[in-house]
């Protein structure tokens, strides 16, 4: 098998996949059900979303160090490049985050400093887990990279209804870059793995897209009930 069909093959399979389509049928529902939010209900939301927005970074970092390949970690490093702000702290994508909600009126200290809920704990340490081996963080990696943009999607139009902000750089900033961190995820496929690392691979996108659906699930029990 050639590596390009290889690359295809699995990577229509994870796009494929029941677990990511479950998690993107359950960010529309939300953003349907939810409506226009208190800024109290908002602010659960964007204090839970910032756990695995700091990790992720970290979670890129520890992947470079186990991938044994330098091409995988040349992909890796410009997501990460991307992420820390193409060489300006201040661009960097969690800076973006926060002065983003602290225009929309929310305090810093309230959202960095929320007490993670056991499913946003879990997701975190999955992140953490699956760095310590280069199939379980590509599974990861590429499992994030394809939701993302649906996930800020919907926690920004959510913000969007709670404060009449239209315009949100943290959200521009992944609409701009993000078709290029699944471009650099993809790269990171390519080479001819085993058919049993292949399936480690997508295990661990799915374990991926289920850690997720459990975080936007408790988010929801925590701000509709």
């Amino acid at each position: 098998m050639s590596t390009t069909a290889f690359a295809t093959n699995i990577t229509d399979s994870l796009s494929a996949n029941d677990r990511k389509k479950e998690l993107v049928n359950f960010l529309k529902n939300l953003k349907d059900e939810c409506g226009t939010l208190s800024t109290e209900q908002v602010l659960i939301i964007l204090g839970q979303w910032f756990h695995p927005l700091h990790y992720f970074p970290t979670f890129l970092s520890r992947l470079i160090s186990v991938s044994p390949e330098i091409e995988t970690q040349t992909f890796v490093s410009r997501i990460l490049w991307e992420e820390l702000g193409e060489g300006d702290p201040r661009q960097a994508h969690e800076r973006v985050y926060i002065d983003t909600i602290s225009d929309g009126g929310f305090a810093e200290e309230n959202v960095s400093g929320a007490p993670p809920l056991n499913a946003t704990r879990r997701l975190v340490a999955g992140y953490a887990q699956a760095s310590t081996s280069c199939l379980a963080g590509l599974g990861f990696l590429y499992g994030t990279e394809v939701v993302d943009l649906p996930m800020v999607a919907t926690i920004g139009e959510l913000m969007r209804r709670c404060t009449g902000k239209q315009n949100l750089p943290w959200v521009s900033i992944h609409v701009k870059q993000e078709a290029g961190h699944v471009d650099s995820a993809t790269e990171t496929l390519k080479p001819a793995f085993t058919a049993e690392e292949q399936r480690e691979i997508v295990k661990q996108a799915e374990q991926m897209w289920t850690l997720w659906i459990d975080f936007f699930k408790e988010i929801r029990t925590e701000i509709l009930n």
